[in-house]
């Protein structure tokens, strides 16, 4: 994990702070940025989190699939024999 911290802020402080951001985000935090504010009891953080792995979602045949590990043949056929459009 990398820790941006220029104001040398305690470590007890920045690891409250990882803590609270992974269980409100329910995500890893990879890199964090924590800076003082204007107000003493204040902290300005910006985290990092993991990236979250994308599924895509296709309406083939009527049917809403990430993949196409549940179709027959035929259908996944269909889905080979469909013209590809790009942008």
């Amino acid at each position: 994990m990398i820790i941006n911290n220029p104001d040398n802020i305690p470590e007890e402080i920045v690891r409250a702070a990882i803590a609270m951001m992974e269980q409100e985000e329910e995500r890893k935090v990879v890199e964090i940025s924590i800076r003082r504010t204007e107000n003493p009891d204040e902290y300005g953080i910006t985290p990092v989190f993991e990236r979250v792995p994308f599924q895509r979602i296709r309406r083939i045949t009527g049917y809403l699939v990430g993949d196409l590990g549940r179709f027959n043949d035929a259908k996944r056929s269909e889905v080979m024999d469909r013209v590809k459009h790009t942008t």
